[in-house]
C-alpha cells in the first residue's frame, strides 16, 4: 500500500490526513512549526478535528522536516489559493509547495493537488516546477491529478467522508488509480472527470454558481429595501415553490465563495474573454459591506442619534457561523466604513482568535460586551450570539441592524 504525504494541514489538509491516516502511512507537513506542535499536543485550531479522531489515526505523523516528504509515495497539496490586493489569483503557496513536492519527487511518484486554482493551472504552472526541481519528466517518471477540495469549516454534518469527489489523472491509468485511492475514504463515492482541466473548471464553477445567486438576493435586498418590503418575508413566501433556490442575502466572505471566482474570470481575460455575468456579481457582493453601514448610518441619523463618537457593537468578525475562520471575512468592510464615519466600534467574537484578527485586519477583540451602544450589528449568527439578550447592551434609541436576518422583526430596526 503506497504511502501519502499531506502538504498544507489546514481546514483541507488536516482532515484528508486524519481520515488516510487511519488506514495507510501519512506524514503531515505544514511550513508552520506551532501548527505542527499543536496537532502533536491533539489541538486543533480549525475546529475541523477533535483530538479524539486525530489520536484515531494511527499511522499519521507531523513533521516540518521536508526530508520526510521522502518517505511517501503519492504527495497531495492542500496549500490555500487566495487572492491578491488587485483580485488576482496569488499562486504563491501552490508554487512555494510545488517546488518543496519537486525537490523530494523521484521516479513513480503521484502529486495530487486540491488546491482552487483556474483550468490548467496544474498542468501548465505547477508541473513544470515539478520537472525542473526534480529532473523528472512528467507523465514518464512521475504523474499529476488534481481533485478539488469540498470542505465545509463548521460543518459537523457534511464532512469530508460524507461529501463526493471529483478525481482526475494525467493518464488513464493514474486517474483509476487516484480514483481507486479517494475511494478508500469517501463513503459518498467518487466522480472521475474526464481530465484534469475539467475537474479544476468544475472546483471553480461551484462557487461562482454560489456567488451569484447570492448576489442575485443582495441586489433583490437593496430594491426591495427601496420598496418599503421585508426581503426575509419575500424569500419566505417565494420558498414555498419546490424549485426556489433557498438562498439569502449577506456578506461574501471566506476562502472560496468570495475568492474562486477571481481564478475563473482571471483566466477567462488570458484568453481574450471578458465575463460580464460573474463580475457583477462580485461587484453586487463586494460592495454590501458599504451598503450595510450606510443603512445603518441613515438609521441613526432617523433616530437623532449623533454620529461622530457614537459607540458601535459588531457581533462576529469570522466569514460564517459557528466557525473560527477568518479569511477574507467581509464584516471588516463593515467595521472600516462604521469607523471612516466616526463612530468607535467594538467588536465581539467568541469563535475568533484574538491573535490572528489582529494580525490579519488589526482589529482588537474585546472578551466581552461591557459596554452600552447606539448601535449593534449583528453581523454572524453564531449560536452564543442567539443566547444573548441585547436589550442590556442598548442605549437609548439603540440601531440594531440583523444582517444574518436571524432575529425577530419586531426585534431589530432592520435587517438585511
Amino acid at each position: 500500500m503506497k504511502s501519502i504525504s499531506v502538504i498544507g494541514l489546514g481546514y483541507v489538509g488536516l482532515p484528508l490526513a486524519v481520515e488516510f491516516g487511519k488506514n495507510r502511512t501519512v506524514v503531515g507537513f505544514d511550513i508552520s512549526k506551532q501548527r505542527i506542535s499543536e496537532l502533536n499536543s491533539g489541538l486543533d485550531r480549525t475546529l475541523e478535528v477533535e483530538s479524539h479522531e486525530l489520536k484515531e489515526a494511527k499511522k499519521l505523523s507531523f513533521t516540518c522536516d521536508v526530508k520526510d516528504l521522502q518517505r511517501a509515495d503519492i504527495h497531495i497539496v492542500t496549500v490555500p489559493t487566495p487572492i491578491n490586493r488587485a483580485k488576482s489569483p496569488d499562486l504563491t503557496p501552490l508554487l512555494s509547495a510545488s517546488k518543496t513536492v519537486g525537490s523530494i519527487l523521484k521516479k513513480g511518484d503521484v502529486v495530487i493537488y486540491e488546491s482552487t486554482v483556474y483550468p490548467g493551472c496544474t498542468e501548465e504552472d505547477c508541473v513544470p516546477i515539478l520537472e525542473k526541481e526534480s529532473g523528472l519528466k512528467f507523465n514518464v517518471d512521475f504523474f499529476c491529478g488534481y481533485s478539488p477540495e469540498r470542505i465545509n469549516p463548521g460543518d459537523k454534518v457534511h464532512r469530508l467522508p460524507s461529501i463526493k469527489k471529483v478525481t482526475s489523472g494525467s493518464t488513464e491509468e493514474v486517474a483509476n488509480e487516484i480514483d481507486d485511492l479517494y475511494n478508500t475514504i469517501i463513503t459518498a463515492g467518487t466522480h472521475k472527470a474526464a481530465s484534469i482541466k475539467v475537474a479544476e473548471a468544475a472546483k471553480v464553477i461551484e462557487n461562482s454558481q454560489r456567488d451569484l445567486n447570492i448576489a442575485f438576493v443582495n441586489e433583490l435586498s437593496v430594491i426591495f429595501d427601496r420598496l418599503g418590503i421585508d426581503t426575509s418575508e419575500v424569500l419566505e413566501a417565494a420558498g414555498t415553490k419546490w424549485n426556489f433556490l433557498p438562498f439569502k442575502p449577506g456578506l461574501v466572505g471566506g476562502h472560496c465563495i468570495g475568492v474562486d471566482p477571481y481564478y475563473l474570470t482571471y483566466k477567462a481575460e488570458s484568453v481574450g474573454y471578458h465575463p460580464e455575468v460573474i463580475l457583477a456579481g462580485r461587484r453586487i457582493n463586494d460592495n454590501m459591506g458599504v451598503y450595510i453601514c450606510n443603512q445603518i448610518i441613515k438609521l441613526m441619523v432617523d433616530k437623532g442619534l449623533a454620529i461622530k463618537r457614537a459607540k458601535a457593537l459588531v457581533m462576529g468578525i469570522t466569514f460564517k457561523e459557528d466557525c473560527p475562520d477568518i479569511r477574507n471575512s467581509r464584516v471588516i468592510d463593515v467595521i472600516n466604513e462604521l469607523s471612516s464615519f466616526g463612530l468607535e466600534v467594538d467588536v465581539f467574537d467568541p469563535q475568533a482568535d484574538k491573535v490572528e484578527v489582529k494580525e490579519e485586519y488589526d482589529v482588537d477583540l474585546i472578551s466581552s460586551p461591557e459596554d452600552t451602544y447606539d448601535c449593534i450589528v449583528l453581523a454572524v449568527s453564531h449560536k452564543e450570539f442567539l443566547a444573548m439578550n441585547l436589550d442590556n447592551l442598548k442605549n437609548t434609541n439603540c440601531v440594531v441592524y440583523d444582517v444574518k436576518g436571524i432575529l425577530d422583526k419586531n426585534e431589530v430596526d432592520k435587517r438585511l
